[in-house]
């Protein structure tokens, strides 16, 4: 092996330097851009449909009323709102008519949180008309009170 000379050692030496000093200057070194871009997701169909229920007491006779209240269950996991109630009454004789009986319906336009139940959204009055004939075809039946919302 052959002795490096002096100078050598300093050319050497120098390299060294100029190669460290340039890889480092390397390490600050950057490129400069512009960009734009865009993202898209589908929202939920939202809104779903809610369940809706009608309670009211028993025993109604010719002439009576009681109060109706009407609620709603929301399986959905946004908020709906519930706006107009439309309410029909269907019995289970056929000869006590749905016609002798009277429902309403008043709107709240209430809420309806997501993931709940029994959440009020209305009220009415159920009567049955006392029409001075016969109605015992509605002793014993049973009254249902259906209700739906636009």
């Amino acid at each position: 092996m052959r002795k490096m000379s002096k100078k050598n050692k300093i050319i050497t030496a120098a390299a060294t330097v100029a190669l460290v000093a340039g890889g480092g200057g390397a390490a600050f070194a950057y490129w400069t851009t512009t960009g734009s871009g865009t993202g898209t997701a589908a929202n939920s169909s939202g809104g779903g449909t809610v369940t809706l229920h009608s309670t009211f007491a028993a025993g109604l006779t010719p002439g009576g009323s009681v109060d109706v209240a009407y609620s709603a269950d929301n399986a959905t996991t946004s908020s709906t709102v519930v706006g107009v109630l439309t309410a029909t009454v269907t019995t289970s004789d056929a000869a006590c008519l749905p016609a002798w009986f009277h429902v309403t319906a008043v709107t709240t336009n209430s809420t309806v949180a997501p993931s709940t139940t029994g959440t009020a959204v209305g009220a009415g009055r159920l009567s049955l008309d006392d029409l001075g004939v016969n109605q015992d075809a509605c002793k014993g039946a049973t009254v249902t009170v259906t209700v739906a919302s636009n």
